[in-house]
């Protein structure tokens, strides 16, 4: 730990001209990566999440309305499948036309580069002094940048539309994968327990199980958030039991509401 931060110390204290070209390299592609993970992790929690809390709800409210472990092994499959479809299907839709929004955007500012060279100038000085830089230094950086219709283009598309020329980002068919698969992972928590214990102690083994597994979600997500894990699992805990619990209590009571016969244990 003491080399690590004697190597940090050192780093800080150097000049930009004194470090090596080879590991500046290789630490941004590091540093890309790192940041191309993060969304799979992203859509990872997302799906795992979903498919646990909207899957309790289902099947502690078919559990407190009928009493029937065949009627919620059915609503919760039927949950587990259809949101994993959906969620795939949804992720795989929006990020594609996501992307084909941000090509067309981008088309529209290598239009200006190519055609309006001056405006796409005068418009990256104006975005550099909205970070902070003087006028004169601002006009000064852009017409360096303006010398390269490349960089001139990537920096109004970063800047100006807050979007990457280059995507480093998976495919819309990898996210949804990734995110169908989770959420079926996740919608497994809350069945299991009904195949094998009696429906009254299914309900609540299923609640549990499903808590605490969304508490270790939040825990682990606080390695990437930065936040404590405690709080990180406990509010996830909570969501995740309350989604449970109300299932349940609305299971028992809109049967008799809607006239529906009683539950004979």
């Amino acid at each position: 730990m003491t080399e690590t931060l004697d190597d940090e110390a050192a780093r800080a204290a150097k000049r930009a001209e004194e470090f090596d070209r080879e590991w500046i390299q290789a630490h941004v592609a590091e540093e890309r990566r790192s940041a191309a993970r993060l969304g799979d992790i992203r859509e990872l929690i997302f799906g795992a999440q979903d498919g646990l809390v909207s899957t309790v709800a289902v099947v502690s409210a078919v559990a407190g309305a009928s009493g029937d472990r065949f009627a919620v092994l059915i609503a919760g499959l039927a949950t587990a499948l259809g949101g994993v479809f959906s969620m795939a299907a949804g992720e795989y839709l929006s990020s594609k036309s996501q992307r084909e929004i941000f090509e067309a955007q981008i088309a529209g500012e290598r239009e200006e580069v190519e055609t309006r060279p001056g405006e796409a100038e005068a418009e990256v000085a104006y975005m550099f002094e909205e970070d902070g830089l003087p006028p004169d230094e601002a006009a000064h950086v852009a017409g360096i940048v303006a010398t390269h219709p490349d960089v001139l283009l990537r920096t109004m598309v970063e800047k100006e539309l807050a979007l990457h020329v280059e995507e480093h980002a998976g495919t819309p068919l990898q996210g949804a994968l990734i995110i169908g698969l989770a959420f079926g992972l996740g919608a497994l928590v809350p069945i299991l327990p009904y195949l094998f214990l009696p429906i009254d102690t299914a309900t609540w083994v299923a609640v549990v199980a499903t808590g605490a597994v969304l508490f270790g979600i939040g825990v682990a997500k606080s390695r990437w958030t930065r936040r404590p894990p405690i709080p990180s699992g406990l509010e996830i805990f909570v969501i995740g039991a309350l989604a449970g619990i109300v299932g349940y209590f609305f299971g028992n009571i809109l049967p008799p509401l809607l006239g529906a016969p009683p539950v004979v244990p």
